[in-house]
Order: C-alpha cells, then sequence, then structure tokens
C-alpha cells in the first residue's frame, strides 16, 4: 500500500525496513486495541489491520492458526464470520507487558536490586529464565539484576540490596559495574534505531497534525510493536546504572508523546470498524484511559 500524505509515507519506510511479522504483529494488535475492549475481534478485522501493514491475508490466517495452537487465542465461529479471543493465560502476560509499556515507574522506584544464588546443580531453564528477566551472571553461580515485583518468580537463593550502598563509591562504580555484566551498547543501538524511525514521524505530526483515523491507527501499532521489541528485551536496569546519556529516556519520551498524538485517530477507527459477536469496539474503555494517563504521567 502507498500512502500520498507525509506521515503515510513516512510509516511506509519504516515498515519497509522493519520486516514485520504476522504473528508478532497481530500479538501488537491484540495488546493494543483488542485486550483493553474485551480480548476478542472479528477475523476480518484482523486482515484488513494486517494488509495496511502489507501483511497478506494468507499470512494471517497461517498466523492466528499457529496462535491458537500455542494456547494464545481461542476461536467461536457465528454464521459465516469467526471471532478469535484471548486467552486467559494470554491475557495475564499482555498485563504484565502493558504495565512496562503505559505505566513506567516513578523515579525513585527503580533503584532496587536483587541477586540470585542458584544452586550447581540448577538446570538451564533456571538460567534462561533469569536471563529473560534481565538478570547477568556476576560469579560462577551468582545472578545480579533489577527488582522488579515480590520477587517469588525467582529460582534459588534470593537476596535483596538497595542503592546507595557504599559511602566510599565514586558515582561512576555502578555504571561501570553494569557495563561489564550487560551488553548495553546492543540495547542503546536498538532504542537508537527506535529513534531514527519515529522522530521524523513526530515532526510530521507536530507540522501537519494528524493523518486520517486508517492511517493513525497503522501508525500506533507499529510504534508500539516496534518500542515493545526493545523496552521487553531491555533489562531496564536502576537509572544509576545507566550510561548519562542512554537513549532509552529519549525513547520513552518520543513513545509516549506520539502515542497520545495518534491515539484520537486510531481509536475513531477502532470504533468505526472492529466488532465483537456483541458489536462494535468503543473508542475508549477505562482500561485505554488508564493507559493514556499512566502515558502523560511519563512526560510531564
Amino acid at each position: 500500500m502507498t500512502r500520498n500524505d507525509r506521515a503515510g509515507r513516512q510509516i511506509d519506510r519504516i515498515l519497509e525496513d522493519c520486516g514485520l511479522r504476522a504473528a508478532s504483529f497481530i500479538v501488537t494488535i491484540y495488546g493494543d486495541v483488542i485486550d483493553p475492549r474485551g480480548g476478542e475481534v472479528w477475523m476480518g478485522n484482523l486482515i484488513a489491520t494486517c494488509a495496511a501493514a502489507g501483511i497478506s491475508e494468507t499470512l494471517v490466517r497461517t498466523a492466528v492458526s499457529r496462535l491458537v495452537t500455542a494456547g494464545q487465542l481461542s476461536g467461536e465461529r457465528e454464521g459465516r464470520r469467526s471471532y478469535y479471543s484471548l486467552t486467559p493465560e494470554a491475557r495475564a502476560e499482555f498485563a504484565q507487558a502493558a504495565q512496562v509499556l503505559f505505566h513506567p515507574p516513578a523515579a525513585g522506584q527503580t533503584e532496587a536490586w536483587r541477586f540470585v544464588h542458584l544452586g550447581a546443580d540448577a538446570p538451564p531453564s533456571q538460567i534462561s529464565l533469569l536471563e529473560a528477566m534481565g538478570f547477568a551472571r556476576v560469579g560462577p553461580q551468582l545472578f545480579a539484576g533489577p527488582a522488579r515485583g515480590d520477587g517469588s518468580a525467582l529460582p534459588g537463593l534470593v537476596f535483596s540490596a538497595r542503592m546507595p550502598c557504599g559511602a566510599g563509591a565514586p558515582p561512576e562504580a555502578l555504571r561501570d559495574f553494569a557495563a561489564a555484566h550487560w551488553d548495553l551498547d546492543r540495547h542503546a543501538a536498538a532504542y537508537a534505531r527506535f529513534i531514527g524511525w519515529f522522530t521524523p514521524l513526530a515532526r510530521i505530526l507536530e507540522q501537519d497534525g494528524p493523518p486520517g483515523p486508517g492511517t493513525c491507527l497503522t501508525a500506533r501499532l507499529l510504534l508500539v510493536h516496534l518500542f515493545r521489541a526493545v523496552l521487553l528485551r531491555d533489562p531496564r536496569l536502576p537509572g544509576a546504572a545507566l550510561p548519562t546519556d542512554w537513549p532509552g529516556h529519549e525513547a520513552r519520551r518520543l513513545f509516549s508523546r506520539s502515542y497520545l498524538a495518534l491515539s484520537p485517530g486510531a481509536e475513531s477507527a477502532v470504533a468505526a470498524d472492529f466488532v465483537t459477536r456483541l458489536g462494535p469496539l468503543p473508542p475508549r474503555t477505562a482500561a485505554t484511559l488508564a493507559r493514556a494517563q499512566g502515558l502523560e504521567k511519563a512526560i510531564s
């Protein structure tokens, strides 16, 4: 699809560059549009929304089938139409991801660490779990990472720590520690790529105003999809451990501003086109309003 407005052309450039996959983009559609509005949608809406991002109907149907097999979606037929809902397990995962995306922690709430000691016979699955949660190996059996939640999901022997803990430690000591154990350059490069994609779009939105509702929806889904891919891989270390020029801060502000700017148009597109077995999806719900409030706090 070729778009004629400036915002649309920038969206096309991003699409050409990022290489969308059908299944992961459908996950984004559910996370951004469907989950906060009940969790169900008509298959035709998925096909049309993916088509606007250059994904064919065949790929959509194949991806939905795989998501059903994986236990993330369940389907129901009513007449000639098929409707797909998130499973309870998938909704729980989506809630966790939404918390990270739309409700960033306030300043001073990210300065805690946890240290986990695994036994010598710990299975590889425990190490993989820790790495997926942002932990890095700092000793033969010792892992360190940011403290999130109550820690009940962590394996092994868990210790908690807060900063600062050493009166004589120079400010850069923690940054040196983090740089030695986490590949922060890789995450910084991913944030820089996101900024390069969406800064031109943000400028166009400021100068021209938002495009039509359909283009706003495609742009917002693409924004969420690509920011989520970077953010959920980031170990999200306490701020004092990060370089002073950490691009994740700029990326977070860019995401928040752009999401809010695109939302009125995107919500109009949802209300006009998306349906469930019970009728049209609403433009806004308590969950979508809470997300917007979280983003407003991030840039206030």
